[in-house]
């Protein structure tokens, strides 16, 4: 069983919740991570979520999101959950910013996390999960930025955000 870390507001470790019943229109303040992985052409590696996702089903986003267990740091976490959704293996992350946002979908679900902003390369390309993730491509970073101002509805809205804070580093 997946379990979710529960946090306060200084992201200090309150309990924990199987990641199956977290996500609610009530969903607790939990721990997360969100990475954009890059190639050396400057592209970034989006996926679009799967349609039986809980929280924002089918809409495009950053590589990999997910939740570290109560063991792990975020950068474990990040190699777990690139691997398992992708096929893709990395050695080197990088935190390149502190995140925190909650927003509720269409059917009022909602996302609640501190969620730090990862940061990654390969050159591979994914052997998707199609439980997680149902297309991807590799767009360059100015084409995203600028697909996200025209089209926002089609992406989670923290990839809008927190591509914003990567573009001000």
């Amino acid at each position: 069983m997946e379990l979710v870390v529960l946090v306060n507001e200084q992201n200090k470790r309150i309990g924990t919740k199987p990641k199956k019943g977290v996500h609610t229109k009530d969903t607790p303040l939990h721990r997360g991570f969100s990475l954009f992985l890059f190639n050396s052409k400057r592209e970034l590696l989006l996926t679009r979520r799967a349609l039986n996702k809980k929280t924002f089903p089918g809409v495009w986003t950053n590589t990999v999101c997910g939740h570290p267990g109560p063991k792990e740091s975020n950068t474990v976490a990040a190699r777990r959950r690139l691997k398992e959704e992708l096929g893709i293996r990395v050695v080197d992350i990088k935190e390149a910013a502190a995140y925190r946002y909650r927003f509720s979908d269409a059917n009022g679900i909602v996302e609640n996390e501190i969620c730090p902003i990862l940061v990654a390369y390969s050159e591979s390309d994914p052997a998707a999960n199609l439980q997680e993730i149902v297309d991807w491509k590799w767009v360059k970073w100015e084409e995203f930025l600028e697909d996200l101002n025209k089209n926002p509805g089609s992406y989670s809205p923290w990839s809008r955000e927190e591509a914003q804070i990567l573009n001000q580093l």
